[in-house]
């Protein structure tokens, strides 16, 4: 209980609680995932963890959010490319975002799913890294769009959503198994960004 204490005082018991709660997502589904079974895997009392989350859909809220965090993580990698290079930075976030979403299947079906957002109850701060992480993807199309002389901000818009609909359902049929191979996932990663630019040009 000392250890609880002090991860607790130091304000890593949060990051540890969802760590462990991502791994047993990933190895078991959500289904299997309680307050209790967290509590017991971690090594913590239900108390300790009370302070954290309110119930089952808090948790899974801070799941998600976590996922948010470290998607637009990946939107601000490149540090900031030069003009000419972020065609090939689109490249390279495309490329991550599919891994990413292979990698944390269970994550990424709560970031969009209806476990959350029809069945459950999104937080208030799951709402804004969602809508945050939405908003900084359509600024690197944006960004895009500018460097090929488009600069009509509803059609940067509309070529945004579309763009990212695009990206997410090629993420589904990957998770979901029905005809995408993890092995052509560089390929097909490629491709998608091919047909993105090549639409993008267009007048």
């Amino acid at each position: 209980m000392e250890q609880e204490r002090n991860r607790y005082h130091h304000g890593d018991l949060r990051a540890t609680l969802l760590r462990e709660a991502t791994t047993l997502i990933r190895d078991s589904g959500v289904e299997a995932l309680s307050l209790r079974r967290l509590s017991e895997c971690a090594g913590v009392s239900r108390t300790a963890l009370y302070h954290h989350f309110r119930d089952k859909n808090d948790l899974l809220c801070a799941i998600a959010q976590q996922g948010f965090v470290d998607l637009g993580a990946l939107l601000r990698s490149d540090g900031g490319l030069p003009e000419g290079a972020r065609q090939a930075g689109l490249r390279g976030f495309v490329r991550s975002y599919i891994q990413f979403a292979a990698a944390h299947a269970e994550q990424y079906d709560l970031m969009f799913g209806r476990t959350i957002w029809k069945a459950g109850v999104p937080t208030e701060a799951l709402r804004e890294v969602a809508y945050a992480t939405f908003r900084s993807y359509a600024e690197r199309i944006a960004e895009v769009l500018a460097s090929l002389g488009e600069t009509n901000p509803e059609k940067q818009l509309r070529l945004a959503q579309v763009s990212w609909a695009t990206l997410h359902g090629l993420c589904r049929f990957l998770i979901d198994g029905i005809y995408v191979d993890q092995r052509d996932l560089d390929d097909i990663s490629q491709t998608a960004v091919t047909l993105l630019l090549d639409a993008l040009r267009r007048p």
